[in-house]
């Protein structure tokens, strides 16, 4: 996979200051702060262009695609709104000692703070105000800082692209030290653009699943909860156009990662066995997400169709899906990689769990 990067850095200079209680003339000052320099860089790695390019590269799309970038753009961004900054105890219940927020609004800035000298696990996050169904929650203490999406079988998709980074601080009375810390994508988006040409229906929904519901920052780990259904947007054009396309996204956390089959031992004889049963690296023998298609036609039936993928989505990943509506609602993929269930007249039941 391609990537193309992008990069804004933000300074934060940690000036040391005489801490309340610290004297001149006291012997141990550990407790006084000192200057301090951290550079803070926001690092975007992503093939957004890239993808779009794969897949919406006919002349026919180039509007759909300058739609899509424009959509996602607080997504995929080179800008910090907020930032959520926390220094930790390196010991025992890893408690934090120092904590500020800001409000960035640029993609520049400087802070003045002030911290003893002493070892920290420093975690930062940024965007996460905005975000909508994501919050930093049980932050007190680092190893249970976690980004939650909310608890819900079926929520919104992300508005912001979130971003983490964490990094252990030996902060050392009297030498001159300067602190890295690069903040790295936490979420994703997958798309699903639907030719409708000479198609006429009453309303397309769409829902997504199979993907992670938190991350907890200082192990950067995702955790998944099953059944869990996200709502995709759909994409507004930037200007009037006679393209039949449709597009809709989740933005999300990433799904799991695929399942690597077993290497076979090398057999003991030279015999040669040819097999059909291949199947390539990155793509999984069971369904690794899911899109569901609800379509509602203007006799009042629903068509529901299920698209199984079989590929992972990373974090900072735009993975795109294209297929064509047909008149009973059904939708078929031009990836033959993509299984595609068909329900014709649907019902909506109760509440169920999608097996991934």
């Amino acid at each position: 996979m391609l990537h193309n990067g992008k990069h804004i850095g933000f300074w934060l200079m940690a000036l040391g200051a005489i801490l309340s209680g610290c004297s001149l003339i006291d012997e141990d000052q550990s407790d006084c702060g000192k200057d301090l320099g951290v550079n803070y860089e926001l690092q975007l790695v992503t093939n957004v262009s890239t993808e779009l390019q794969a897949k919406l590269g006919m002349s026919t799309e180039v509007s759909l695609s300058a739609s899509m970038r424009t959509h996602l753009g607080s997504v995929f961004t080179d800008h910090a709104d907020d930032v959520d900054l926390s220094f930790y105890d390196v010991v025992g219940d890893s408690l934090r000692l120092h904590h500020e927020q800001h409000q960035m609004d640029a993609s520049r800035s400087s802070y003045t703070l002030m911290i003893p000298v002493r070892k920290y696990m420093h975690l930062a996050i940024a965007n996460v105000m905005e975000n909508g169904p994501v919050r930093l929650v049980s932050d007190e203490s680092c190893h249970s800082a976690t980004l939650l999406q909310e608890e819900a079988d079926t929520v919104d998709s992300h508005r912001t692209g979130l971003f983490t980074a964490r990094l252990p601080m030996d902060i050392i009375e009297g030498v001159d030290q300067q602190f890295d810390v690069h903040l790295f994508m936490a979420n994703c988006a997958t798309g699903l653009v639907l030719d409708t040409t000479a198609i006429h229906v009453k309303d397309i929904r769409v829902l997504a699943t199979g993907f992670a519901d938190s991350f907890s920052i200082a192990d950067s780990v995702y955790h998944h909860r099953p059944g869990v259904m996200v709502r995709a947007d759909k994409v507004e054009p930037d200007e009037e156009t006679n393209e039949r396309e449709v597009c809709f996204t989740v933005v999300s956390f990433p799904t799991r990662d695929v399942v690597e089959k077993p290497k076979e031992e090398e057999p003991e004889t030279r015999v040669v066995i040819e097999t059909d049963d291949f199947v390539e690296p990155e793509i999984d023998t069971e369904p690794v997400w899911q899109f569901h298609v609800f379509v509602t036609l203007y006799d009042g039936s629903i068509t529901r169709t299920v698209l199984n993928v079989f590929k992972s989505v990373k974090a900072g990943q735009l993975m795109i899906l294209k297929g064509r509506l047909r008149s009973d609602g059904s939708t078929h993929m031009d990836d033959p990689n993509v299984g595609v269930s068909v329900s014709l007249d649907w019902k909506e039941g109760g509440s169920y769990v999608v097996p991934l």
